[in-house]
């Protein structure tokens, strides 16, 4: 049974999810809500900007997620990674807390503003070719998500073999794995979100539809893409014009508002780049011309968000510089 008081507690998380919560909001705030409005609440989905940071890097002295001064400016840390056999890094750190120790640093990002969610598959996964399960993996990586008290999911999905076969099972796989995530992290409670590469929504290059397919499918059902704009080739995404205007004929119609002309929304558009330039094999921007790009896709009316691999390279003063001509710190 639920109680009148808790309905109307409900109604009134549900009054500021459906405005979308644009600005951190400190939950305490909200004495007469119970604990779990406030907690549904607290992992409601942001609105845009959406500035993404993950972290699958040993960190001397530092043991799962970063103190939220760390990152201040990001409103996403990805604990990475989650992977079929179980977690790894960052997401295994976690596992390493007491129910209390996390519910303190949840409390403790919370008040920043910042999500914290665990990011799945990475480069190590290749769960099409493995022949994984969809719906089963689905249902046993958020069955971590809820055991672990995270605001969501992010799928890092990198099986270049099964999209390049161009058979369309890769993307089948993703519909179906999305489909079952939603089942089990209902929208505007968690967070889900997909990393694609951008040559993935090039519309002629891939014979199961590519990540188009997959937005055509199932996009409604994911809160934003995490674009990797980086290692696909030495200058590819590497200038404000083919990162967002006009990508080169090896990766046609993947720059920014390519897609976006293509049918996927500006606002669920984060541009995702390597902190540093051993971050990735190529595609690196220094803060300054990605501050520059972002300020010129924000005048043309996109506010995605930047994505950042990866903490500690990516920390405040990294995305402090990144948002000081768009949306400063």
């Amino acid at each position: 049974m639920v109680s009148a008081s808790w309905l109307s507690a409900f109604a009134t998380v549900l009054a500021f999810v459906g405005q979308g919560i644009a600005t951190p909001v400190n939950v305490t705030q909200f004495s007469g809500l119970d604990q779990q409005a406030r907690d549904i609440l607290a992992r409601a989905t942001p609105a845009a900007p959406h500035f993404v940071v993950y972290g699958d890097q040993y960190v001397s002295g530092t043991t799962g997620p970063p103190a939220a001064s760390q990152i201040k400016g990001f409103n996403v840390f990805a604990l990475s990674f989650l992977l079929l056999e179980g977690a790894w890094d960052k997401a295994y750190e976690w596992t390493t807390y007491t129910d209390a120790q996390r519910a303190t640093i949840k409390s403790q990002y919370a008040s920043a503003g910042i999500k914290l969610i665990v990011s799945v598959f990475g480069s190590t996964d290749v769960p099409t070719t493995t022949r994984a399960d969809p719906v089963a993996t689905a249902n046993t990586m958020a069955a971590w998500v809820k055991q672990y008290n995270l605001d969501g999911i992010d799928v890092d999905y990198e099986d270049f073999g099964a999209f390049d076969v161009g058979d369309g099972k890769a993307e089948a796989w993703l519909i179906s794995f999305t489909k079952q995530l939603r089942v089990q992290l209902p929208q505007g409670t968690y967070i889900l979100t997909h990393a694609p590469v951008a040559p993935w929504f090039s519309p002629s290059k891939w014979g199961g539809g590519g990540y188009l397919k997959v937005h055509s499918s199932v996009g409604s059902l994911i809160d934003w893409y995490n674009v990797q704009f980086y290692n696909q080739g030495t200058s590819e995404y590497t200038t404000c014009a083919n990162l967002l205007t006009t990508s080169s004929s090896t990766w046609p119609q993947s720059a920014l508002f390519q897609i976006a002309a293509n049918g996927v929304p500006l606002s669920k558009l984060v541009i995702g780049k390597p902190a540093t330039s051993g971050a990735a094999s190529n595609g690196f921007m220094s803060t300054s011309t990605l501050a520059s790009c972002l300020q010129q896709a924000k005048s043309q009316g996109w506010n995605g968000g930047a994505m950042s691999w990866e903490y500690p390279g990516a920390t405040s003063s990294w995305i402090t510089a990144v948002r000081a001509s768009s949306w400063p710190v």
